[in-house]
């Protein structure tokens, strides 16, 4: 069977596929159109196996809300180019509409997915956009919210946070709520805690926190009280433990100079000053002076960790942490106002990343 330049442009049209590619696929089929569109699939499934050892970690986050139902869903391709590109950014959000209206229960689910009206799953329609494109790319994972939400996206996709509340229907239809969503969403894409509040760090984490922050205390024993520390110096010296050169630069130095005596002594000293603490953990951890820099130590991480209890970056709209913020907006609006819960997508976080050399690309090929 003929074909024409239109048949070619109409195929291409219909499938979005490169001009040559579509001549070939007319050409292998006979001009059969329904034929030539089956052979486009059956070379995007050979290119999507072909492709899919190469890295992917470049992407975008996308997110879909709808009937009370949000999706939030990242997809990867090799380069950051492609993920700028209008038919790959279509594709995550076809995706991110499938998990919020058929809420698979995995990203397998996901993938044999059919969206409404597509006469194809997700894996034909991935394994088309890799052939249309020419570069790996992988559906990773998504979330699913039912409920009242806010959400943002950073930095076209590099960056997608949902915010779920509990809240009244009423409240969260008001424009003031919906900003103070967006900030607190904001919040958690800049500075990324690990936790919704303190009540959320199981027993579990909270004795490897307190068990790291005492060993990085006793390990850095020039930041340990003052009685402690000079007890150790004495045991130090006393037990002559330090070299001679040492306890003599220690002995020369001054009232002054000894608050700052690790720029005057050896690294070996102080070296030697962290293993007699370390050796007398069991002792230095009963200290009720040291128990109280734990603590406030461990108070400053928790107030880095958990959202709520992070100082609130818009401090022009709020001096105070996060949880005082949303505390103030629900007073103002006359109800309260509980965050239930936060998820943060970043775009490729924990992959493998492209380590693109083109000097070596060079030499390679040379």
């Amino acid at each position: 069977m003929a074909f024409t330049a239109a048949d070619v442009k109409a195929l291409r049209e219909k499938t979005g596929v490169g001009m040559m590619d579509c001549k070939k696929a007319l050409t292998e089929t006979d001009g059969d159109m329904d034929k030539a569109i089956d052979y486009l699939r059956e070379r995007g499934l050979a290119a999507a196996q072909k492709k899919s050892g190469r890295i992917a970690a470049e992407g975008a986050v996308v997110v879909y809300s709808a009937n009370g139902v949000t999706a939030m869903v990242e997809v990867n391709a090799e380069t950051d180019f492609v993920a700028k590109n209008e038919k790959f950014i279509n594709f995550a959000n076809t995706c991110a509409q499938v998990v919020a209206e058929q809420n698979p229960a995995d990203v397998d689910a996901l993938m044999a997915s059919t969206p409404a009206g597509s006469d194809m799953d997700v894996t034909a329609l991935l394994h088309e956009l890799i052939l249309q494109i020419g570069e790996n790319m992988k559906v990773r994972r998504f979330t699913r919210y039912e409920g009242e939400t806010v959400t943002y996206i950073h930095g076209g996709g590099a960056v997608g946070v949902i915010v779920a509340f509990d809240v009244n229907a009423a409240v969260a239809a008001k424009p003031e709520f919906t900003a103070m969503g967006k900030n607190l969403a904001m919040q958690i894409a800049a500075m990324n805690p690990e936790y919704l509040s303190e009540s959320d760090i199981s027993a579990e984490e909270s004795a490897k926190m307190k068990s790291f922050t005492v060993d990085s205390a006793l390990n850095k024993p020039d930041s340990l009280p003052i009685p402690i520390l000079n007890a150790l110096i004495a045991e130090a010296i006393d037990g002559k433990k330090w070299s001679d050169d040492d306890i003599a630069i220690y002995q020369g130095l001054d009232a002054k100079q000894k608050k700052n005596f690790v720029n005057f002594i050896s690294k070996e000293a102080l070296s030697i000053l962290a293993e007699i603490a370390v050796s007398k953990k069991e002792e230095i951890s009963e200290n009720k002076i040291f128990g109280g820099l734990v603590q406030g130590r461990i108070a400053k991480q928790v107030k880095e960790i958990c959202l709520l209890q992070q100082d609130f970056v818009r401090s022009d709209l709020f001096d105070g942490n996060v949880d005082g913020y949303v505390k103030s907006v629900a007073k103002d609006l006359g109800d309260d106002i509980k965050v239930a819960s936060f998820i943060r997508f970043e775009k490729g976080e924990g992959l493998e990343k492209r380590n693109d050399n083109f000097a070596d690309e060079v030499a390679s090929m040379m």
